[in-house]
């Protein structure tokens, strides 16, 4: 587990892993990257509650960077077990993930499994997040958002790995800020690697609590996405110029509009289409919920577009130029 400024959910995410009925040994690595909040002093107290466990002791390695793909490298050094199951600090296990993963493991031969994005929210706000995260209109057709048939997958959220695969792919590459699960397993479907989507597999996920962070997180999403475009050949999707397409006709539309007014017709049509798509997505949600759920879906679409068309191109230089002297490998 990569954790920074985790106060909120760290204790719940690390308790539902130590709820996990499996058989086999199994151990938590939580990675301290520069907290400012109360997270190093939760994580330990969970070390210290989980000292005399023979079984699901809490340990702790530095991360001073406070990268996740850093953080995670330098948990799975750390670790023992030849199944890594990548945890994040605001997700929750749902009961038997851990066993399923590892049955799948066997079944399929995949090298990395993993299932759904579960967003669940605590307020309005959350809830309309959780609501856009989880339906096609606010992420397009991918499985391990929206569900979906057990297959073959492209990526898969969070993920449980063949520890040997990690190993002989050096880890996570480090310069990725953001992305680094879609990077590594851009490189392990290169190495004839299967990576594996099964609906039984949940991880509930706690949305970021305000639209600023929502934008960040959004906009790191598309810069990041980019880099792994300009990096490895033949990975862009076409869901993913999706927003960045958006963007420009929008922007097109409102600039335009200066000469030929009909220009709005594009931006009022997206508008239009958030709205009734939030209908949709809205269902079962709280009347404060619903009206904030086209809100969501802008910022998600508008930010990650606009970090998409913005990434600087010298992200990817640097990331190629790390990868000739790899470091931070769990090698």
């Amino acid at each position: 587990m990569p954790v920074l400024n985790e106060e909120r959910h760290l204790r719940h995410a690390v308790e539902a892993i130590l709820r996990q009925e499996y058989a086999g040994g199994m151990e938590v690595v939580i990675a301290l990257g520069p907290s400012t909040d109360r997270t190093d002093e939760i994580a330990a107290e969970l070390v210290a509650e989980t000292a005399d466990r023979p079984w699901g002791r809490v340990r702790t390695v530095p991360n001073p960077t406070g990268r996740t793909p850093a953080g995670l490298n330098a948990a799975i050094e750390a670790s023992r077990h030849p199944v890594v199951v990548r945890v994040d600090g605001h997700g929750m296990l749902s009961q038997g993930y851990v066993a399923t993963a590892v049955r799948l493991l066997a079944e399929t031969g995949a090298a990395n499994v993993g299932g759904i994005m579960h967003a669940e929210g605590e307020n309005d706000w959350e809830h309309a997040v959780a609501a856009a995260m989880t339906s096609r209109i606010g992420v397009g057709n991918a499985a391990f958002h929206t569900g979906g048939s057990a297959g073959e997958a492209e990526t898969v959220y969070l993920g449980v790995f063949r520890r040997e695969v990690l190993e002989r792919l050096g880890g996570y590459n480090t310069e990725f800020v953001r992305a680094q699960d879609w990077e590594l397993n851009f490189r392990i479907r290169q190495d004839g690697g299967l990576i594996w989507f099964s609906p039984e597999l949940l991880v509930s996920y706690r949305p970021r609590p305000t639209v600023r962070k929502l934008a960040k997180q959004y906009h790191d999403y598309g810069r990041w996405r980019h880099v792994v475009a300009r990096y490895h050949q033949g990975s862009i999707n076409p869901r993913y110029l999706a927003p960045p397409a958006a963007v420009l006709a929008i922007a097109a539309g409102v600039v335009g509009a200066v000469v030929t007014p009909w220009t709005l017709v594009v931006p009022a049509g997206y508008l239009a289409a958030i709205t009734v798509g939030s209908l949709r997505a809205g269902r079962g949600r709280s009347i404060g919920a619903r009206l904030r759920i086209p809100v969501a879906l802008a910022t998600m679409h508008m930010s990650w577009g606009w970090g998409f068309l913005t990434s600087p191109r010298s992200l990817a230089r640097r990331v190629r130029d790390s990868r000739r002297a790899p470091a931070g490998n769990t090698a």
